[in-house]
């Protein structure tokens, strides 16, 4: 069939439900949550339940070799207008030469997916600038901290459930950014629900998933931005014996991304107007331009500047550069004084 550029998961899913089938699917990258449901996606609805017996092969990449695998997609169906080929665990086959044969001339009749889990094939390699040209290929990239609350609200309102922003922080703060591990938390939560109210709140995550309501980052951020010196430390030193509650790696990028953002606040022309500093800032909403607005009331540009600055600092040293000794909770109360004095 005729190809054309299919580059997102959306992308993807929306041509596969469609029933528009490519030659061959690269799929690769560091998270192996979209790689999972687009190969789970083709196994369970390309071909009937009746034609899975004679024309579906899932194999691994550990046992077999890249010339094995291209004798199989070389077959014709049997019974069925074409058959599916999934490798799991394809970064194991270290020579992709036999794979470069078959996608000079691949079988229409073969739907060949190819899972290349836990990093990328070089896109110079011939394999991928064929595979491009004859089908699908998809980088599956880890999401960045601050992109775990749209997933979280898009997976449940699939689910036909909604979420409060509070909640949503404290799913992603808990669970970090694996996406199979999160999807299980959602669906945990979603399970204990009740049908007339389809509502995630704080407490709902307190109770399914055992994360404090009080003691999280999304009310560390929030004692920041209020200046609110008394309750910011009660949740330090919650942190501080609390260690697997949460940590500095997670609240430096929640910080940054606040002060940041703050900066370019203290320059919007009508800086106290909502509307003009969500419209700066990128925002979903005026009502999320409020803290902002707050926050520049408690934090000079001057005082925004430094702490952004020390923000940096803190980073590297947390990474180990020119800090020799002091442990994460040091560093955490050393960024907090600095933030809050």
């Amino acid at each position: 069939m005729a190809t054309k550029q299919v580059n997102t998961f959306q992308e993807i899913m929306a041509d596969l439900k469609a029933r528009r089938f490519y030659p061959i699917y690269i799929l690769m990258g560091e998270e192996a949550y979209y790689i999972d449901k687009i190969s789970d996606f083709i196994a369970e609805n390309v071909l009937s339940p009746e034609e899975r017996d004679f024309n579906q092969t899932i194999c691994f990449g550990s046992d077999m070799s890249g010339v094995q695998i291209m004798d199989m997609a070389r077959r014709f169906p049997m019974m069925a207008e074409r058959q599916v080929i999934i490798v799991k665990e394809a970064q194991n086959i270290r020579s992709l030469e036999a794979l470069e044969k078959y996608l000079q001339h691949p079988m229409e009749s073969t739907v060949l997916v190819w899972c290349h889990k836990n990093g990328k094939i070089d896109a110079r390699k011939k394999a991928v600038n064929l595979a491009q040209s004859k089908g699908v290929v998809f980088e599956s990239k880890k999401l960045r901290d601050y992109q775990l609350g749209d997933f979280i609200q898009n997976y449940l309102k699939q689910k036909y459930a909604t979420i409060d922003p509070k909640a949503s922080q404290m799913i992603g703060d808990a669970v970090g950014a694996d996406l199979n591990r999160l999807a299980s938390e959602l669906d945990k939560v979603l399970l204990s629900l009740p049908s007339e109210d389809r509502k995630v709140t704080p407490e709902i995550v307190e109770r399914e998933i055992g994360v404090s309501k009080e003691f999280n980052a999304f009310e560390l951020r929030e004692a920041v931005v209020n200046r609110d010196i008394f309750k910011a430390n009660r949740i330090m030193k919650y942190f501080d014996k609390n260690p697997k509650a949460g940590s500095l790696y997670s609240f430096i990028p929640l910080l940054f991304s606040f002060f940041q953002n703050l900066m370019v606040a203290h320059y919007v022309p009508q800086k106290q107007s909502e509307s003009e500093v969500a419209s700066a800032l990128s925002l979903k909403s005026s009502w999320a331009a409020k803290e902002y607005i707050k926050g520049m009331h408690n934090y000079s540009a001057r005082k925004t500047m430094d702490i952004i600055s020390k923000l940096r600092e803190v980073d590297a040293r947390s990474k180990g550069i020119d800090n020799p000794n002091t442990g994460a909770g040091e560093l955490m109360k050393e960024l907090l004084f600095f933030i809050l004095h």
